[in-house]
């Protein structure tokens, strides 16, 4: 799966704070995401989050 640093992802499960996007800061074996609600940043392992992807909007270029 083609994940970028600054796309944005709409995951299948909502954030406690209510927003269900991430912006991706970081890619590896690990994903960094930040929360587009409230900030939070989590780092998630890269098969966890391709498989609760729902949407990958692109970065503007």
């Amino acid at each position: 799966m083609d994940i970028q640093v600054g796309d944005i992802l709409r995951l299948k499960k909502q954030h406690p704070c209510g927003s269900d996007e991430w912006e991706v800061l970081r890619t590896g074996m690990d994903i960094r995401l930040k929360c587009c609600g409230c900030n939070r940043q989590v780092m998630l392992a890269r098969p966890l989050v391709e498989k609760s992807i729902r949407e990958i909007r692109k970065k503007k270029e």
